[in-house]
């Protein structure tokens, strides 16, 4: 993180409502209102689904902001224009000018305090999309919807990933409630791209397009079958054996495309289902440019780190894979992966996860696949330490180790791992994102 992302963590936690950011943004003449948008909320997914959309309209010759969050390694990951982050300069001209908004909205009493860490973040990709003059941004939400920063804008589409517990505490124990805060972002006759999922979900979303006379798209026709014979897993150029695209034949726009996509595992077809049915509606929403060829060559061409990303084998460490799975549904599709790609190779899991995360369950859904675990800590203050983790993983049997940090976790799991083992990387975005900063991997 730069020195101004680190001073931008350390803003006052004061949890703003809607009308407190929409006070923020009207002193900067609306910013959010100059550019098209599409906003994508969800359990997991999100952020795959938000990289794929963004690829697709940057094919289609339209100039794509992508918001999203948190970052792997720098602040300026989260604020992107056609794959490119925000310029250091860029970042600060900007943050300076919304800072000093909001101390002067503060000083006049029209706000009651200055703006937390992610409304400050959201308000300074709002004014550089705009400076900037991008086409359409895609949006991920924070966390939940209905009162997330991101909610202020009137989007072009609403997409609903896959929902899951997660966040508890701030969204509800329960799937209904935890559906309910991200159909937050379905606007009246509106439009919302989804999928079909657990029921809760299903009901609440399916009661609020109804209640708010929105329509409903189905990304149910872009979800291949998963049979051999329609979806098939081809060798990547980076790697023989982890770096599959799923290839697959696809009617889109009237005409047969091949979606080949770089994101492994087949819980990433639906994010793609989803991104292609959001791209073909904008097509017939004030963006004709957007075809059939440029949804397959945006597919194609999607960048998203840190999501099942192999490092290949060098003379310093063993094949190393990084994973996001930060809730028990990440690390179920992370198990699924593992368990269908790598099948005779030793695991060394290196595992770091925030202690307000299900730990225990994500421990026992993946540390059972692992021949031994390295259990660590990143400077965060939500992270759990080491020895927290072993306690939460208590009732699994595979070896659990302690490191002080991700450094020399990495270096017990390449001794561990020798030549012929697989480094698995997962937990916390932040302990991955470390990770790939120690080994040179790419974002």
């Amino acid at each position: 993180m730069n020195a101004l992302g680190h001073e931008l963590a350390h803003t006052p936690s004061h949890k703003f409502d809607l009308a407190h950011m929409r006070v923020l943004l009207e002193a900067l003449e609306n910013p959010e209102r100059k550019f098209a948008s599409v906003l994508i909320a969800g359990t997991n997914g999100k952020g795959s689904t938000a990289a794929t959309l963004a690829s697709i309209l940057q094919a289609s010759g339209l100039k794509t902001g992508l918001y999203t969050s948190p970052h792997l390694i720098r602040i300026n990951e989260r604020i992107r224009i056609d794959g490119s982050s925000i310029a250091d300069d860029d970042f600060a001209g900007t943050h300076d000018l919304v800072d000093r908004t909001a101390e002067r909205l503060v000083s006049e009493a029209d706000l009651p305090w200055h703006p937390s860490f992610f409304e400050m973040l959201t308000a300074i990709a709002f004014e550089y999309f705009s400076r900037e003059k991008v086409d359409i941004a895609v949006l991920e939400v924070g966390m939940g919807g209905r009162l997330d920063a991101t909610n202020v804008v009137e989007p072009r589409i609403s997409v609903i990933t896959d929902i899951s517990l997660d966040h508890q505490k701030f969204l509800g124990n329960t799937l209904t409630e935890i559906a309910r805060e991200k159909a937050g972002i379905i606007r009246p006759g509106g439009i919302v791209v989804t999928l079909p999922q657990t029921p809760e979900a299903n009901d609440v979303i399916g009661n609020t397009i109804l209640s708010h006379n929105a329509r409903g798209i189905s990304a149910v026709q872009y979800v291949p079958p998963l049979s051999p014979n329609s979806a098939q897993y081809l060798q990547s150029s980076t790697h023989e054996k982890a770096g599959y695209l799923a290839r697959y034949p696809l009617q889109v726009k009237g005409s047969q495309i091949t979606i080949e996509t770089p994101l492994v595992g087949r819980h990433q077809l639906r994010n793609v289902a989803l991104a292609i049915a959001a791209a073909e509606e904008l097509s017939h929403h004030g963006f004709p440019r957007i075809s059939a060829a440029t949804i397959e060559r945006g597919v194609r061409d999607t960048h998203w780190s840190g999501r099942f990303q192999v490092l290949p084998a060098t003379l310093d460490h063993p094949e190393v894979v990084f994973d996001v799975a930060h809730n028990p549904a990440g690390a179920w599709a992370l198990r699924s992966t593992l368990s269908s790609t790598y099948q005779d190779q030793p695991l060394i899991f290196v595992f770091g996860a925030m202690r307000d995360k299900s730990i225990s369950e994500m421990a026992e859904i993946l540390f059972p696949l692992a021949d031994r675990v390295i259990a660590t800590y990143v400077e965060n203050p939500r992270a759990a330490s080491a020895a927290e983790i072993r306690e939460a993983a208590k009732r699994v049997a595979t070896e659990i180790e302690e490191a002080p940090d991700v450094a020399s976790a990495l270096a017990l799991a390449r001794t561990a791992a020798g030549t012929r083992g697989l480094l698995v990387v997962t937990g916390s975005i932040y302990i991955v994102g470390e990770a790939m900063r120690v080994l040179g991997a790419r974002i």
